[in-house]
């Protein structure tokens, strides 16, 4: 590093740049934006902080917060040929590597002119209505009404907290996953809130495996500054209106993919409960074929008087009565975690034959489906935000454009209609056209592609070009010569769900399956708007039930995976946290 410096130091000859890495790292310490390293058990049962930061073995499982070294000491001989024996310093198996908040948080007022756009949320006002950041969402105002001592002053910081696993070694066979959470500062405007050097990264969570439930052992030290945040305060200069005032911080909401909403919330999302929304008023619905849970029964969402209410062959072969699930407050969803008590930690001994058979016998009670009370729930104020963990949008829409696409082009290992759903089909009494025969043989569905069109469809979508930087190689992961398509990342289905499908699509299938297919991807596309009216929300609201009623009678139940479901509870937390 120092050798790059002498580089850079002769490149600009005008710029102040230090003489050595140490000299560098001494100028940025005066930042004080260093981290801590804090041990923790290697099965993720503790952290070695606090009261316990000089304990040697885990309180729960008794295994020992260092790296097994046999040869602790070392033999080395010195000049004189006498033999001295060096003693190795331990190392920690593992390391949490924790960046405190609060000069983070203070950071921002260091510059006058982000400072400035701290308070823009407030100073700012929205004439005509329309959502454009999350202080224009109902659960901002919401918590505006409920704290307004906090609201009084809008230099009080409003974070969203994000989270997932990768990858460190990319493409490398090790397997291995490490979580970085990131805090995301709202009071900033649009244009410079979701911008990278505007994240604040709180913590680095270690691998080699992903902490799963356990994640709330890691989160206790943001949590602790989170609540010291919000009673006490931190001393800021604020450098644009020269003065010194309190800072306050508050977590909104999380962001993450399903499996983390799962992790962060404590909700079980593989059972028939999955839908975190719908919670416990919903009616689990099992394959016996395809061992799998499908989640229809969207006609509930309808007004009463609609004519599909009626319609039973067509749908699951009943008369949908129901109403709407009704939504939970933060404090209903308190009153059923308050009293469950976990134990934190991977026993050694449980391998992942047991895990396997453990999730399979998880009753529907509320002890099991909450796998624990999560540790948001320990800010006084979390129960009553309105929103408390968002549904990825790019996530959900991933994973309903793999269940179309595979449908269409028949894939043989991920379509979604196959022989096992085509029998759950005969089980359910529906739709006796697509029951097989006594062969096993079934006809084609009406939503699938002829042999002779898949050339045709993959080709259009091969050859359509884009600007640079709008998408990746889309057309590297097409092979029409296959059949398939393959390797696809989420932002790649993004753009083909919401911009090429319906192009591709129009003269390869029957126009009443194309007409449902260019509804769905409608609905993504103004979903994602950066700016969105209510009107328009509510309007969007009533498409997309109407739309995956269609589907249910297009597609086969396999197909209504959670993933697919999720979509029916996009809108309303658009109109709750904002664009």
């Amino acid at each position: 590093m120092s050798m790059i410096l002498d580089l850079l130091r002769d490149a600009f000859t005008f710029a102040r740049i230090p003489n050595s890495f140490y000299e560098a790292k001494k100028t940025i310490s005066k930042l004080c934006l260093d981290y801590i390293k804090i041990g923790a058990c290697p099965n993720d049962c503790m952290l070695f902080w606090g009261n316990d930061a000089n304990e040697e073995t885990c309180k729960y499982c008794h295994t020992s917060r260092w790296k097994p070294n046999k040869n602790r000491n070392e033999d080395l001989v010195s000049a004189t040929g006498k033999k001295k024996t060096k003693k190795k310093t331990k190392k920690p198996a593992k390391i949490l590597r924790y960046f405190p908040l609060k000069p983070r948080l203070q950071r921002l007022f260091m510059c006058s002119k982000i400072a400035k756009y701290m308070r823009w949320h407030a100073e700012d006002s929205n004439k005509d209505g329309i959502m454009r950041h999350p202080r224009d969402g109902e659960a901002w105002k919401r918590f505006d009404t409920t704290f307004p001592e906090f609201a009084f002053d809008p230099r009080n910081v409003r974070l969203g907290l994000a989270s997932d696993g990768f990858n460190p070694f990319g493409t490398m066979s090790t397997n291995y996953s490490i979580w970085p959470v990131i805090l995301v500062p709202y009071n900033l405007p649009p244009w410079l809130c979701m911008k990278q050097p505007n994240f604040i990264l709180s913590m680095i969570i270690p691998g080699p495996r992903t902490a799963g439930n356990n994640i709330d052992v890691y989160l206790q030290p943001l949590i602790k500054e989170l609540n010291e945040l919000w009673s006490e305060g931190v001393e800021t200069f604020d450098s644009s209106n020269k003065e010194m005032f309190r800072l306050r911080a508050a977590l909104m909401w999380t962001i993450s993919d399903f499996p983390g909403l799962d992790i962060l919330s404590g909700w079980n999302s593989h059972t028939g409960l999955a839908c975190p929304t719908c919670n416990f008023d919903a009616e689990p619905c099992r394959l016996r074929h395809s061992r799998k849970w499908c989640f229809i029964g969207h006609r509930r969402f309808l007004a009463r008087n609609h004519k599909f209410r009626l319609m039973r062959h067509r749908f699951d072969g009943n008369v949908e009565e129901r109403n709407p699930p009704r939504k939970l407050s933060g404090s209903n969803i308190f009153q059923q975690v308050k009293d469950i008590d976990v134990t934190f930690g991977k026993p050694a001994e449980l391998n992942e034959r047991r895990k396997r058979s453990r999730q399979r016998n998880i009753g529907q009670g509320a002890a099991q489906q909450w796998r624990k009370k999560s540790i948001f729930f320990n800010l006084p104020y979390w129960e009553f935000n309105s929103l408390r963990h968002n549904l990825d949008v790019m996530h959900i829409e991933k994973n309903v454009f793999d269940n179309i696409i595979y449908s269409l082009l028949n894939d043989k290992d991920k379509s979604k209609d196959n022989i096992k759903a085509r029998k759950d089909l005969q089980d359910m009494g529906i739709r006796r056209d697509l029951w097989p025969d006594e062969n096993d043989e079934c006809r084609l569905a009406v939503f699938t592609i002829p042999k002779e069109k898949k050339v045709a469809f993959l080709t259009t979508l091969k050859n359509i070009s884009v600007p640079d930087g709008y998408s990746s190689n889309i057309s590297g992961c097409i092979d029409p010569d296959q059949r398939r398509i393959f390797g696809l990342k989420s932002h790649d289905c993004h753009i083909i769900m919401e911009q090429l499908l319906p192009i591709a699509i129009r003269n390869v299938l029957p126009k009443e399956v194309v007409a449902i297919l260019v509804e769905l991807s409608s609905f993504f596309r103004e979903l994602c708007l950066k700016s969105l009216s209510l009107a328009d929300l509510e309007k969007l609201q009533n498409r997309i039930v109407l739309t995956l009623c269609h589907l249910e009678i297009l597609f086969p139940p396999t197909f209504f995976t959670v993933m697919v479901h999720l979509t029916v509870h996009l809108v309303d937390e658009a109109i709750q946290g904002g664009p």
